[in-house]
């Protein structure tokens, strides 16, 4: 069976090809390439990031992984629609007001879809199509639906940023990495004299300040409390996200964070902590992973972001096909843009783009 194996030049993607050959599988190594040389990004000089000016250094990295270990290397230009799909929707999303995640985008048209879609049209032809990420594939043979479950690392589990992936995608999928621990594949990697066994992992999607990418002149609003009393200026609320603490310079007797915005009135609302928690909220764009859309209420587990742990809480179907999720404990700093991703038994159900906190 041939192996199309996303490689990033990092330990991760690194050690998959390695196991996967090791298991005898005839593999192909492949690297995305999203840096457009004609940007006027800069990024802040660092290499930790997916999206950098360094590109070419993980190019490099991966390509000669892929000579020691004797297998087949591309580099795919995914770059035009890696701008499209997740640039433009990062931009559109911080204008209004709302916190994109760049990372569950571009798992879902780039990684998983651009990238097996260019190795096709440039005459690959492989199999299967496997990534480093820490989770699990699973196939249910009762209703014959594939699903993703958490990685038994649960400090570095990505099942979050993987939820909207589809049906076909995931029957394509193989994620070697999800039995293990970031400590057993850095050990692997050292057994398997892999030069990148100690390299650092990507920190964000992107090294540098993110109005690099939104590119928006400053445009002066006021920090408000809930009651409307101006306690400051700013210069634009794409500066800010739900939950955010520091970079405000009001004073106050308590920590102020950010709970809210008015995009008409260009206003950033703050208060005290617990005004920052929320027992529910509104999604849409909701997409279905182990089971079918469901027509009745149900519990379950759902999170917010990636590094909490899942918490319990209700589901409600609505109209046009939105969840509201209520949890039983409240939840700080519920970001509309965000998404919230549901879970039973570590296994993922589906999840949606936040709409608005409860």
């Amino acid at each position: 069976m041939r192996v199309l194996v996303g490689m990033s030049g990092g330990v991760d993607s690194s050690v998959t090809a390695c196991l996967l050959k090791q298991e005898g599988y005839e593999v192909i190594g492949a690297t995305m390439s999203i840096w457009d040389k004609n940007t006027n990004f800069h990024g802040d000089g660092s290499a930790d990031s997916c999206f950098s000016p360094h590109e070419e250094q993980d190019i490099e990295a991966a390509k000669q992984i892929c000579r020691q270990l004797d297998i087949e290397y591309h580099v795919l230009d995914c770059s035009e629609r890696y701008k499209q799909m997740v640039l433009q929707n990062f931009k559109s999303e911080y204008k209004a007001g709302r916190t994109p995640n760049p990372c569950i985008m571009c798992n879902s048209f780039i990684k998983f879809n651009a990238l097996p879609e260019e190795a096709i049209s440039k005459g690959l032809i492989f199999d299967k199509f496997a990534t480093g990420h820490y989770a699990q594939i699973i196939h249910n043979l009762a209703n014959g639906r594939y699903a993703i479950m958490r990685g038994v690392d649960t400090t570095k589990d990505q099942s979050y940023f993987l939820y909207r992936l589809n049906q076909e995608q995931l029957s394509k999928v193989l994620m070697p990495l999800g039995k293990y621990t970031k400590k057993q594949v850095r050990e692997l990697a050292a057994k398997f004299n892999l030069p990148v066994s100690d390299k650092p992992d990507s920190q964000d999607f992107y090294s540098g300040d993110i109005n690099d990418i939104l590119q928006n002149e400053p445009q002066v609003g006021n920090f408000v409390n809930k009651e409307g009393k101006i306690l400051g200026q700013h210069n634009g609320i794409w500066n800010f996200t739900i939950g955010q603490r520091r970079g405000m310079g009001i004073a106050a007797e308590r920590p102020l964070y950010v709970i809210g915005f008015n995009k008409e009135r260009n206003e950033v609302i703050v208060g005290f902590e617990e005004e920052c928690e929320r027992s529910g909220l509104i999604a849409d764009n909701v997409c279905w992973s182990a089971i079918e859309a469901p027509c009745e209420a149900f519990d379950c587990e759902a999170k917010i972001r990636s590094a909490q742990q899942p918490s319990p809480a209700n589901v409600t179907m609505l109209e046009n096909g939105q969840i509201q999720v209520t949890f039983y404990s409240k939840q700080k700093a519920v970001a509309p843009g965000q998404s919230v991703v549901l879970y039973k038994d570590n296994t993922v159900l589906g999840g949606g783009i936040i709409k608005s906190a409860q």
